[in-house]
């Protein structure tokens, strides 16, 4: 179960330099939209991915692939392949925030999000100001929503 809240970010409101973390290299494609089904580079990990319907609960599946099979689906993907620098910072109470950096046709857009361990503290979290704007229940800033050119 993934349970996470999303917010857009102006990199300009950042309080930290993102490139005093660790940052990880990602690119995916969507095989299918509804129900989300992605392929994912991460680094040089590959995985295939299906998750539900909703938007800040649903179900999340994670399968590991090969290089080769990763790319044998690449050219089977709809819409645009998505490339991001993703930057994990460590908030307070053992939570993380991981921050895309969206590049070529999605670029200057920066998300942030947040992943919870249960609904009820995924609610009742008090986002920092230089988040910006909650767009958990906006599913026009889901991944694959924003793969469709």
């Amino acid at each position: 179960m993934e349970i996470e809240r999303k917010f857009l970010v102006s990199a300009e409101q950042l309080p930290f330099c993102p490139e005093d973390y660790p940052c990880r290299h990602i690119e995916q494609g969507y095989l299918c939209t509804n129900p989300v089904v992605r392929i994912r580079r991460d680094n040089e990990n590959y995985f295939l991915t299906y998750k539900s319907k909703g938007l800040m609960v649903r179900k999340e599946y994670n399968l590991p692939l090969t290089k080769e099979a990763y790319e044998h689906l690449i050219p089977k993907t709809d819409g645009r392949l998505i490339t991001k620098k993703r930057y994990v910072i460590p908030l307070e109470n053992g939570l993380n925030l991981e921050l895309d950096f969206f590049e070529g046709e999605l670029a200057p857009l920066v998300l942030a999000e947040i992943e919870f361990p249960d609904e009820d503290t995924a609610l009742s979290y008090e986002p920092p100001s230089w988040l910006g704007r909650d767009v958990t229940q906006s599913s026009e800033y889901h991944n694959s929503t924003l793969s469709q050119t």
